[in-house]
């Protein structure tokens, strides 16, 4: 069995693209040192100059109050609900100033499905922060984009046409979960089908945008349709080229409808090295601290992760699943410098910011 495993790390090492078999094979049965030496050894050769990166933002949840109701999801309230929200002008303008007096370069901007907000409150409140701010917009997932096409009556093309027009830059990756609809009917019934997931996504790069892909792993999946998850992105990725990044993420049970045990550390790792391995066309894989907490994350570096996420100076959809970690700047420069790298601020098309620190 373990000969078989290497067999097919081998393969991948050798630069032969693996297929969902080899990445089942190896999420069920690799040895956890193998397979991480192995997706070290890929993120070495994907880049090389020893640096891990990280990104300044904040993310921003405009309203709670969501028609979706996801079983996962222990942040939303359902319209009419007392303690449902919609962000003011103000506060929006606060936290943005907030978050570029730290040196921000981008922000997450990201809602529930809220049956009142149409096409033109969005592209009011981006022309709004345009006008005001210089700061990279990197908001709104695939089922708000669908969504508004929806109530619109618009095609998508013209959806992410004017949002982009109005000062959307680029679009991240929320909403996969993962991309197979017998997964999604049971944990986000209401929510877009993994193929118009994909049609967004496949849309926006078309008309020049980039985009994130993430996977939100360890509830109702089976290995089989984890990997598939990995293999439609990267098949889209074929077509387009307009993924910048790959972050796959451990679901946090308490406070949910969905509830469940979520993944242990070792099953993140595993997943995430074979992610690293899948993914040979996306040029990016974030390790993910907020689920994880800071010293998992600085582990992942040796397990194919070549970012470290970001500061993410906000956070409340996780926070509301009971998980709490928070991460300073220096303690993310901290688990770099530690890991044997050198720490470097990117903004969102991965272009170098700032070098921190000691050499390597």
């Amino acid at each position: 069995m373990q000969a078989e495993t290497l067999r097919i790390i081998e393969k991948r090492l050798a630069g032969e693209r693996l297929s969902v078999a080899d990445g089942v094979k190896l999420l069920q049965d690799a040895d956890l040192l193998s397979l991480g030496q192995a997706a070290d050894l890929v993120r070495g050769q994907m880049h090389p100059e020893k640096v891990i990166t990280f990104v300044i933002d904040r993310n921003i949840n405009y309203t709670n109050v969501c028609s979706c109701q996801c079983k996962f999801c222990a942040f939303y309230c359902k319209p009419g609900d007392p303690n449902g929200y919609i962000l003011s002008r103000d506060e929006l303008h606060a936290k943005i100033e907030e978050t570029i007096a730290v040196g921000g370069t981008q922000l997450l901007i990201q809602g529930g499905l809220h049956p009142d907000l149409d096409l033109d409150y969005f592209e009011n409140l981006l022309r709004d922060i345009k006008s005001h701010y210089t700061i990279h917009i990197h908001s709104f997932s695939p089922p708000e984009i669908w969504d508004l096409a929806n109530k619109s009556q618009l095609s998508l093309e013209e959806v992410i046409r004017r949002l982009r027009e109005a000062g959307l830059d680029s679009i991240p990756g929320g909403g996969a979960e993962i991309l197979d609809d017998r997964v999604r009917h049971l944990i986000s019934p209401n929510k877009v089908s993994w193929q118009q997931w994909m049609d967004v996504m496949t849309t926006a790069h078309k008309q020049g945008m980039k985009t994130t892909a993430t996977m939100m792993f360890g509830h109702v999946e089976t290995f089989e349709e984890r990997i598939l998850h990995m293999v439609r992105v990267r098949e889209a990725q074929d077509q387009t080229g307009g993924f910048t990044a790959f972050i796959p993420w451990s679901y946090a049970p308490t406070n949910t409808e969905l509830g469940g045990e979520g993944s242990t550390g070792v099953e993140y790792l595993r997943t995430l090295a074979v992610a690293r391995l899948m993914l040979d066309n996306v040029d990016n894989v974030q390790a993910s601290w907020v689920t994880q907490g800071a010293k998992m994350a600085q582990v992942a570096l040796r397990f194919g992760a070549n970012d470290f996420g970001s500061t993410m100076l906000e956070e409340n959809v996780v926070r509301a699943a009971g998980v709490q970690t928070r991460v300073p700047l220096q303690e993310i420069i901290r688990c770099i410098e530690d890991a044997g790298y050198r720490a470097v601020q990117r903004n969102t098309h991965y272009e170098w910011l700032k070098e921190y620190g000691k050499e390597v």
